[in-house]
Order: structure tokens, then C-alpha cells, then sequence
């Protein structure tokens, strides 16, 4: 069983920066592939990127890659989401997943096993 527990939300400028964390319990996260996605008012939960950190693979989807990063520090048992040149549209509830460890980029919510409770990120105009 992991427990996921997201922080770092918050209301930000367009332009500006956020980096969300994801700490992980119950197991440490390197047993695990660990995702970040984002759900706006009325759509579906969007896949935005992955960490496998034993196999040190990262994965970004084509729609934010090169404005965000995703990173781990398996001594804390987080991993990290740095977003930067935030847009209104970026505005969703931001949700840490977990998975057992896998090759490849998953990117459907069906996908992972464990989900965090979500943190807000509202990005003014």
C-alpha cells in the first residue's frame, strides 16, 4: 500500500513558476514508476510526465514538455513537479500517481494504482 500526500499549490502569475511535491509512504519510491496529471474543471485527467527513478527515465507529454520537470529524491521518498511560464490554462487540480515500477511512459489513469488527494493550482491572468 503507498500513501501519496501532494503540496505546493497555490495561486500564481502568468509567467511564474511553481514546483509541487509528492511525498510517498509505504513503500519507498524506487519500487515505484511515480506520475504527475492535472484535471480542469470539465475535462479529463491529462497525463503530464513520469520518473522511474531505478531506471532513471523520465517521460513529459508532447503538451508540456520543455516547461516542466519532473524529479525524485528517493532518500525522502518525493518526487517533484517544477512548472514554469505558467498560463491560465495550466489552472487544474494537480494529482501525484503511483504505480508498481514499469518500462515505458504510461499515460492513462487506469494505468496507476495509488493517487494522492490533489493540490489546487490557480494561474491568474
Amino acid at each position: 500500500q503507498v500513501q501519496l500526500v501532494e503540496s505546493g499549490g497555490g495561486l500564481v502569475q502568468t509567467g511564474g513558476s511553481l514546483r509541487l511535491s509528492c511525498v510517498a509512504s509505504g513503500r519507498t519510491f524506487s519500487t515505484y514508476t511515480m506520475a504527475w496529471f492535472r484535471q480542469a474543471p470539465g475535462k479529463e485527467r491529462e497525463f503530464l510526465g513520469s520518473i522511474s527513478w531505478s531506471y532513471r527515465m523520465t517521460y513529459y507529454a508532447d503538451s508540456v514538455k520543455g516547461r516542466v520537470t519532473i524529479s525524485g529524491d528517493n532518500a525522502g521518498n518525493t518526487v517533484y513537479l517544477q512548472m514554469n511560464s505558467l498560463k491560465p490554462e495550466d489552472t487544474a487540480v494537480y494529482y501525484c500517481a503511483a504505480r508498481p515500477l514499469a518500462l515505458g511512459m504510461r499515460v492513462l489513469d487506469r494505468d496507476y494504482d495509488y493517487w494522492g488527494q490533489g493540490t489546487q493550482v490557480t494561474v491568474s491572468s
